[in-house]
C-alpha cells in the first residue's frame, strides 16, 4: 500500500511527460511540413512578428519568437528549477546514496558529448556549439520509454528522470556562464537584491503568490536588460518558492475531521442550498487545503501541465521548421558532429560513468535494472532536442547558416539515439 501511494505521483509524472513527448514529435512534424510547404513564408513570418509594449527607452519590443525562447520558456527553466530543489530536498538526489548513481551518469552524460565536439570539430566559427549535444530531452526519452510498455521497470524511468534532472542543472549552468554576454552589473544587483528578499522570505516560511508574481516580472525583465539570458531567473525564482506547509498533518486532519463534523450536523435538514455557517466551513477547508499545501510541490504540480502541453510543443513549433531548398547552405561537418556528439558521446559518457560507479562502489544498481538497460537508456539520452535547439540558437545567435544546420544535426542524432535505444532495450535489456 505505501509503495502504491509513493509512486502514483511519479507515475503521473511519466503519464504526463510521455504524452508531452508525442505532441513534441507532432509539433516537429507540423512545423517542418508548415516551413516546407507553399505557406513557407508564412511561418517565417509569424515567428517574426514584432510584439510588445511602451516606448522609448521603457518599451518593451520582441519578435514573437523570442517572446517564446525568453519569455515561454522562463517559465519552463522556472519548474526545472522547483523539480531540481524538490529533488533535491525529498527526491531522488536528497542523500548521497541514491543521487551517486544518477549524478555520475549525468556528469558523463555531460563531459564525454562536450569533449567529442571539440575533438571532431576543425571550425572555430561553430567551436560555440560545445554546449549543444549535453542536453537530454526528459519528454521525449520517457514517451520512448512508454512505448516500449511493461519491458521497462518503473525504477529505470526513475534513474533517468534523476539523471536528466541533473542534466538540466548543469544545462542552466552552461547558459548562465558561457551563453550570456554583455552583462549590465548595476541592472543584475537589481535583480539580485529582489532576489534576496524573495529568498529570506522563503527561509522565514513566507509566501505570497502575487508578490512573487510581481517581483519575478521584474527580475525577468531585469535579467533581459542586463544581458544574463532570463530563463535563468526562473531558475532561481524557483529556488526561492518554500517547500515547507504551513500545518502539518496532524493538525491537518484534525481540524478536517472538526469541520467534516461540523458540516455532518448542519446537513441533517437536507436543505437545497448551503446556509451560512456551511459556507463559512467550506470556506475554512479551502484555506485550510491552501495552508496544508507545500508551495513549491502545488506550483509544480499546476505548470507541469501547461508546460508540458503547451509551453514545450509551441517551442517545438517555433523553433524546429527548417525550410529545405536546393540553394540551402548548411554546415555538412557541424550537422555530423553534433549527430555523432549526441549518439556516441551520450552512450559512451551515461553508461562508462555509470558503471565506473558501480566499479567503484560508490553506488549500488537499482532494483529490477540491468547493464544492457543501463546501455540502452545512455543511448535514450541522446534525444536532446528541446535543451539543445535552445542552447544552438544561443550558441550561433543569428548565423541562421550554423543553427539550421545544428538543428538537423539535432533532429539526426535524437532519431538515432531514440530508434535504436529503444531497440537495445526492447529485445536486449530483457533479464
Amino acid at each position: 500500500m505505501i509503495n502504491k501511494y509513493f509512486l502514483s505521483p511519479f507515475q503521473k509524472f511519466i503519464r504526463i511527460e510521455s504524452f508531452s513527448g508525442l505532441l513534441l514529435f507532432s509539433a516537429t512534424l507540423i512545423a517542418l511540413f508548415w516551413a516546407n510547404s507553399s505557406f513557407g513564408d508564412t511561418y517565417q513570418s509569424l515567428w517574426q512578428y514584432e510584439i510588445g509594449f511602451g516606448n522609448g527607452e521603457f518599451g518593451l519590443t520582441k519578435p514573437l519568437i523570442l517572446w517564446i525562447n525568453d519569455g515561454l520558456m522562463a517559465v519552463f527553466f522556472f519548474l526545472i528549477g522547483l523539480e531540481i530543489k524538490r529533488e533535491l530536498l525529498i527526491g531522488e538526489l536528497n542523500t548521497v546514496r541514491k543521487a551517486t548513481f544518477p549524478i555520475f551518469a549525468a556528469i558523463g552524460g555531460m563531459l564525454i558529448p562536450l569533449a567529442l565536439f571539440l575533438i571532431l570539430n576543425d571550425n572555430p566559427k561553430t567551436s560555440s556549439g560545445w554546449g549543444i549535444p549535453m542536453a537530454t530531452d526528459i519528454a521525449f526519452s520517457l514517451a520512448i520509454l512508454n512505448l516500449l510498455g511493461k519491458s521497462v521497470p518503473l525504477s529505470l524511468k526513475i534513474f533517468l528522470t534523476a539523471f536528466a534532472i541533473v542534466d538540466d542543472l548543469g544545462a542552466v549552468l552552461v547558459i548562465a556562464v558561457f551563453y550570456s554576454g554583455g552583462i549590465d552589473w548595476s541592472l543584475l544587483v537589481y535583480s539580485l537584491l529582489l532576489l534576496a528578499v524573495l529568498f529570506s522570505l522563503s527561509y522565514k516560511g513566507l509566501y505570497f503568490k502575487y508578490l512573487t508574481l510581481f517581483l519575478g516580472f521584474i527580475i525577468w525583465l531585469l535579467f533581459l536588460k542586463s544581458g544574463i539570458h532570463p530563463t535563468i531567473a526562473g531558475v532561481l525564482l524557483a529556488f526561492t518558492i518554500p517547500i515547507r506547509q504551513k500545518i502539518d498533518v496532524p493538525f491537518f486532519i484534525e481540524k478536517l475531521s472538526f469541520i467534516s463534523t461540523s458540516l455532518a450536523k448542519s446537513a441533517k435538514n437536507n436543505q437545497n442550498i448551503l446556509t451560512k455557517d456551511q459556507i463559512e466551513q467550506v470556506d475554512n477547508i479551502e484555506d485550510l487545503i491552501e495552508d496544508f499545501h507545500s508551495p513549491l510541490q502545488h506550483l509544480e504540480h499546476k505548470l507541469h501541465s501547461w508546460v508540458a502541453y503547451f509551453i514545450m510543443p509551441v517551442f517545438a513549433l517555433a523553433n524546429a521548421g527548417i525550410a529545405f531548398k536546393t540553394d540551402m547552405i548548411i554546415d555538412i561537418s557541424l550537422i555530423v558532429n553534433i549527430s555523432i556528439a549526441l549518439f556516441l558521446g551520450k552512450l559512451i559518457g551515461v553508461s562508462f560513468f555509470s558503471f565506473l560507479a558501480l566499479k567503484l562502489k560508490l553506488a549500488e544498481l537499482p532494483e529490477g535494472i540491468n547493464h544492457w538497460q543501463i546501455i540502452g537508456v545512455a543511448i535514450l539520452a541522446g534525444v536532446g532536442f528541446t535543451m539543445s535547439i535552445f542552447i544552438a540558437n544561443l550558441a550561433f545567435v543569428e548565423n541562421l547558416i550554423f543553427i539550421d544546420s545544428a538543428k538537423i544535426g539535432i533532429l539526426i542524432g535524437s532519431l538515432i539515439s531514440g530508434v535504436v535505444g529503444a531497440l537495445i532495450l526492447k529485445f536486449c535489456g530483457k533479464k
